[in-house]
């Protein structure tokens, strides 16, 4: 099996482990990772990485996230989203209120989160504190006081209307945004700067990073394809650092790279502080690189070859 990526199109119902489970049974290998969870009633893109890709999850981990979602106003529930128990409104008014919940409100309350803001995380959410899961707490019927963190959120628009149920308005909402950003918070975020109890009804991932949900493959087809004896559709290595600056390298050169020895770069990379990708005549991942200033030369980090 060739080492690569293969951007999965999530459906709703797996964990990003499950998806993890099915992929090592497809292809017949273990050696398989992804770049960041999606909960389990979401769909999208899933960006995994097989054989020696695993290796360089570090680099697309803070990758920018892109999703459509629907907001549903009328109530909260206990995860933020459509899994959860209903939160009824305090004021028991809920109902009083969404008469007042239409595009333009909403897209007055967007105002206030675009850009950097800050976020409280979600009881249910797999991040740590004191080295317990939240969600594992939270199912206890444990609550404990999280500190806020900031996100990114690059675009939020509203996409329009797109149904409502009985005591509920549904509305469609895109959002960019920084890795580590819950849109679970955003929805109830939104909900409570208009005054009226809001989750979120439908989320699906449609970018992350570079790669782009028209780029991904069913586990279903990938399957199909498998048992017909066809390739899967993998990219190279390369990919998983086409945002990193390249250096290519010479025959001489990797062979050196290959050894994990420095290499003295022919061309001006003294700027560059970030990782370089070391890529062969042919644009195949050699190794990552890190530029040596006092030695003036580019250090192997990761060598793939």
């Amino acid at each position: 099996m060739p080492d690569g990526l293969i951007i999965i199109d999530k459906p709703a119902g797996l964990t990003s482990h499950d998806v993890v489970a099915r992929l090592r049974r497809i292809l017949k290998t273990k050696k398989i990772g992804h770049t960041g969870t999606l909960d389990p009633f979401a769909t999208g893109v899933l960006v995994m990485l097989v054989g020696k890709a695993t290796r360089l999850a570090r680099f697309l981990h803070s990758d920018e996230k892109e999703y459509e979602a629907v907001l549903r106003f009328g109530f909260e529930t206990d995860t933020g989203d459509v899994t959860g128990e209903r939160r009824d409104d305090p004021d028991g008014n809920s109902s009083d209120k969404l008469q007042f919940v239409g595009p333009e409100t909403i897209t007055q309350a967007l105002h206030e989160f675009r850009g950097e803001v800050e976020q409280v995380p979600p009881m249910y959410s797999a991040k740590k504190i004191d080295g317990k899961r939240l969600y594992k707490l939270a199912r206890e019927g444990v609550e404990v006081e999280r500190q806020p963190v900031k996100v990114l959120i690059t675009e939020l628009e509203l996409t329009g209307e797109v149904g409502a149920g009985t005591g509920t308005k549904h509305f469609g909402l895109r959002v960019a945004c920084s890795a580590g950003t819950y849109i679970r918070t955003l929805a109830e975020d939104i909900g409570r700067k208009i005054g009226i109890g809001c989750h979120l009804a439908e989320l699906r991932r449609i970018r992350a990073g570079r790669f782009r949900i028209d780029q991904a493959i069913t586990l279903e087809d990938l399957e199909r394809s498998i048992s017909d004896a066809e390739l899967p559709p993998i990219l190279p290595l390369a990919e998983a650092v086409s945002h990193l600056v390249s250096y290519a390298l010479s025959a001489s050169d990797l062979e050196r790279v290959a050894r994990g020895m420095p290499i003295l770069p022919g061309s001006v990379v003294r700027e560059i502080r970030e990782p370089i990708a070391m890529l062969t005549a042919e644009g195949a991942l050699a190794a990552v690189g890190e530029y040596d200033e006092t030695e003036k030369v580019i250090r192997p980090k990761l060598v793939m070859v």
